[in-house]
């Protein structure tokens, strides 16, 4: 299977992608599953899910106090700006799959090491393959974290817009659920390359268009 584990709407404030047109790209790009991780929303992942529920798994990316957490699987919304622990316990209540949002990418809200060594015990997995990195050595760093604290890795294309989609993924074993992917997490393998950095200009018009919204429809 070939699955983005992450990707975001409209309903994120620096995206613009439209859900259908989203899937469209997802399934041109030969993609088997996309998870949907919105900033701070599940409404986006919730309403592409009652499109293609065999297609969408549900997802959220939280902004902490520290740094971004991604979570797969996910029943009920979780804030931002909480604690990173605290934001741990209200996603194992819930059994979500937990990984680290793009954790050295330090110019998106990456992870402190000192942080990051004390979530191991908490986490599920970190993400070693981010397409919208900066640097793509970041990356690199994030897999060598990974493979000196046996953890297991995600990646995602980090998609803002339906262009994005599936410009790295992972193949990996079919599953089902949060359980299953555990299990199988490890049999996976990174597919896809960094996308060029012009593709954040998606994230800078979304934002100028929609604080624009805002000060029209207030005046």
């Amino acid at each position: 299977m070939k699955i983005d584990f992450h990707s975001h709407t409209h309903y994120s404030p620096d995206s613009n992608a439209g859900i259908e047109e989203l899937l469209k790209s997802a399934h041109q790009n030969g993609l088997d599953k996309l998870v949907i991780t919105d900033h701070n929303r599940l409404v986006g992942a919730l309403e592409a899910f009652k499109l293609e529920p065999e297609f969408i798994i549900v997802g959220e990316e939280i902004r902490t106090t520290v740094g971004e957490f991604l979570a797969f699987f996910v029943k009920e919304e979780v804030p931002a700006h909480l604690d990173p622990f605290k934001t741990l316990e209200l996603l194992r209540a819930q059994d979500a799959f937990i990984s680290v949002s793009h954790p050295m990418d330090y110019i998106r809200c990456g992870w402190p090491t000192d942080i990051l060594k004390e979530l191991v015990p908490h986490i599920d997995a970190i993400e070693a393959g981010n397409a919208r990195v900066f640097k793509a050595s970041t990356n690199d760093e994030a897999l060598a974290f990974a493979r000196e604290h046996d953890l297991p890795i995600t990646a995602g294309s980090d998609a803002h817009d339906p262009y994005e989609v599936g410009r790295m993924g992972m193949e990996l074993p079919e599953f089902f659920d949060s359980m299953s992917l555990r299990k199988v997490i490890r049999q996976g393998s990174i597919f896809g390359s960094v996308s060029p950095a012009w593709v954040h200009l998606f994230s800078v018009q979304a934002k100028v268009e929609k604080f624009a919204k805002r000060i029209l429809c207030s005046n």
